[in-house]
């Protein structure tokens, strides 16, 4: 009846898993096998940890829900030495310093991305940190990559002229399309990093990556980078006939001292459409994009299917910054149970293996979506039903043997 309570009181608990109450004979050791030695019975719950609730819509964008197999890994504080916590109740909301945490009190847990977005996962929970967005406010990141999607005019004049390469960005030779971008270092300083490009032939060009002024970067010149670049008949990019250096990723080294890392440059797949082209019509850039930058306020937190947080600023640029992991057991239904709706390690569950959401059997992270109780309402009643009349019948058994004690006690009369 303890267990019928506990889940039709958690019945809109998020994350619940229904208990379920089971029993098991009793025998008492009777070593005559010819008397009969009474027993009993009793009660064994357990709880279906493994078992799947119904995801349901959430307006947060913070609350998640696992569709499959895991749990999010959480603890009981922010030290290195609170206790670990495993839990499918996923409603989590920033706390007054920022941290996520859910409704049972448990800080959810992820590892940091670093400014490629790339993470270490050893396995070991060590490794994990506490997710806390608005330590971003007011920092800086680093340019990392640089796109641009462009058209060079198929019907421009060669260059007849001699060219050698840093001409473009010296001026010696003007170029027949440029254009400059801002490109951000870790400090949130801006640099203007120009694009150069030149016709020398049919389907032929060459193409200059230099800061402007050239003093902003210790580069002879201020030249990046620098090479040629090959079109195919049908307009599209020529990555086989092109110099790799003009589209390998950006190294500057800035002269104010602040940090950078390598800055990848997307100017198109080979024999794709996707960068630059070379059709007829005035040369033009049809897009491009540049991150980095100094970061403002958070606005809004986004949480990916495959468990990766990203912060959208209030300027709207977006920056991932932890990657969730999901734990898994051999035995999730041998966890044991834990209050606020979480589960610890024991004997029967193994051990615990952390990897990202979609591998080795982890489930998936839906976001702005939270898991509901597995509890059956009708299935409850029916059970409270049941043990009721069950424990009525077995009554009858003490009633019973009441009266045939009585009836000996007249016998001595």
């Amino acid at each position: 009846m303890a267990s019928v309570a506990d889940n039709i009181t958690n019945i809109n608990t998020v994350g619940y898993k229904t208990a379920d109450a089971q029993f098991r004979t009793l025998v008492s050791s009777g070593r005559s096998s010819a008397a009969y030695s009474a027993g009993g019975v009793n009660a064994v719950t357990h709880t279906l940890v493994s078992k799947q609730g119904v995801l349901a819509a959430s307006g947060s964008t913070t609350d998640m829900g696992i569709d499959g197999a895991g749990f999010f890994v959480t603890r009981t504080g922010l030290g290195a030495n609170a206790e670990v916590a495993y839990t499918r109740a996923g409603s989590f909301t920033p706390d007054k310093a920022g941290y996520l945490k859910n409704s049972g009190g448990y800080y959810l847990q992820g590892w940091p991305l670093d400014a490629q977005g790339g993470y270490a996962n050893t396995g070991s929970l060590g490794s994990l940190v506490p997710v806390r967005l608005s330590q971003l406010t007011g920092t800086a990141t680093a340019t990392s990559r640089l796109q641009m999607r462009a058209n060079l005019d198929a019907t421009a004049a060669a260059f007849t002229g001699t060219y050698t390469a840093g001409d473009l960005a010296s001026g010696a030779t003007p170029a027949q399309f440029s254009r400059p971008f801002d490109i951000s270092d870790a400090q949130g300083g801006k640099h203007t990093v120009t694009m150069a490009f030149l016709k020398t032939g049919p389907n032929s060009w060459v193409g200059e990556v230099y800061a402007t002024p050239a003093t902003d970067v210790t580069a002879p010149g201020g030249l990046l980078a620098s090479g040629a670049v090959a079109f195919n008949g049908d307009g599209s990019l020529d990555l086989a006939g092109s110099d790799p250096g003009m589209f390998a990723a950006l190294t500057p080294t800035w002269t104010n001292g602040a940090g950078t890392g390598p800055i990848a440059v997307s100017l198109g797949t080979d024999g794709g459409l996707d960068g630059l082209t070379q059709f007829g019509g005035t040369s033009s850039l049809i897009s491009s994009s540049v991150d980095g930058g100094l970061l403002g306020s958070v606005a809004s937190v986004r949480i990916s299917d495959a468990g990766i947080v990203s912060a959208v600023f209030d300027d709207g640029t977006t920056r991932d910054v932890y990657q969730l992991p999901l734990a898994s057991f051999q035995n999730p239904d041998g966890l044991n149970r834990l209050p606020g709706n979480a589960y610890g390690i024991s004997d029967e569950s193994g051990s615990v293996a952390i990897n990202a959401p979609g591998s080795l059997g982890a489930g998936m992270i839906s976001a702005s979506a939270l898991e509901t109780s597995t509890v059956d309402l009708a299935q409850e009643f029916t059970n409270m039903i049941r043990f009721q009349r069950a424990y009525s019948a077995s009554s009858k058994i003490v009633t019973t043997v009441d009266e045939m004690l009585q009836e000996i006690n007249t016998l001595k009369r």
